[in-house]
């Protein structure tokens, strides 16, 4: 099978074209050693694109560990410039585990993702425990009150004075196996520029820390949002280029502008 080596904003990714087969039944083993940076082709997410009924392919997610999961926000802008280049079409949905999203073409090798509306219950995160999710009552390394926020998959958003003085690789792993989140955690280091601009880091729940996080970087400007820290519309540095984010008021949709690089091609050994 042709795959396609992939990044958006440095988040890079491996995608499998199993849409001729109808799925790909990727084993956990067999994920991490094709995401292996060392024996196989290297990314931080694998990805098959698969048959759809409901929209244009559904996009199947392993991290580099081999476990899946349901979102990726950079993933999907990848897919869907595959998918708009195919035809010539500006616009495309993607069926995830998460649901349907949207994408349009925003220029060249540009594309936004209707990444729909945040979950903000508790019970939707999900937390071990009842507790309002704007600022939990939770605290690690010295750091305290993040927001909480679901986009497809689980977010804790600390917010910093300088993400570069955060020991990431040391606090990333403990509080995305914290007893609080029951289903692990995506970990965000967000530093606020200015209501319009965040510098941020992520610890991906099974992936370690990335040069960007697609639905990270959506989490960070709902949870900073909600602690009144930004606007709606935000810049979200990260450390392999910037995303436009907007959490529209009118219709609680979350929109992810950024760009998307195929860096090469090839196709799969057997086996």
């Amino acid at each position: 099978m042709r795959y396609f080596k992939m990044n958006g904003c440095g988040n890079d990714f491996v995608i499998i074209d199993a849409r001729s087969r109808g799925s790909l039944p990727l084993s956990q083993t067999q994920a991490r050693a094709i995401a292996d940076r060392n024996s196989g082709i290297g990314c931080d997410q694998v990805i098959a694109l698969e048959r759809s009924i409901r929209g244009d392919a559904f996009m199947r997610i392993w991290n580099s560990d081999g476990g899946n999961v349901e979102a990726c926000g950079n993933a999907a802008r990848c897919v869907a410039w595959m998918l708009m280049e195919e035809g010539g079409a500006a616009s495309r949905r993607i069926e995830t585990g998460a649901g349907m999203l949207y994408a349009e073409r925003a220029g060249d090798r540009v594309i936004t993702v209707d990444m729909g509306s945040p979950l903000l219950r508790w019970e939707e995160i999900p937390l071990a425990r009842p507790m309002e999710t704007d600022v939990l009552k939770f605290e690690a390394g010295g750091l305290k009150g993040p927001g909480a926020v679901n986009m497809g998959n689980p977010h804790v958003v600390f917010f910093v004075n300088d993400v570069r003085a955060v020991p990431i690789e040391t606090l990333g792993p403990k509080i995305e196996h914290d007893p609080m989140f029951p289903e692990r955690t995506n970990v965000g280091f967000a530093e606020v520029r200015s209501p319009e601009q965040i510098r941020l880091r992520v610890w991906e729940r099974g992936a370690g820390l990335t040069k960007a996080c697609g639905t990270g970087a959506c989490a960070a400007v709902v949870a900073a949002h909600r602690q009144a820290l930004t606007g709606r519309a935000v810049e979200v540095i990260t450390d392999g280029g910037s995303l436009q984010i907007e959490w529209r008021e009118g219709d609680d949709r979350v929109l992810m502008t950024g760009p998307v690089e195929l860096e090469s091609t090839g196709e799969l050994p057997a086996g």
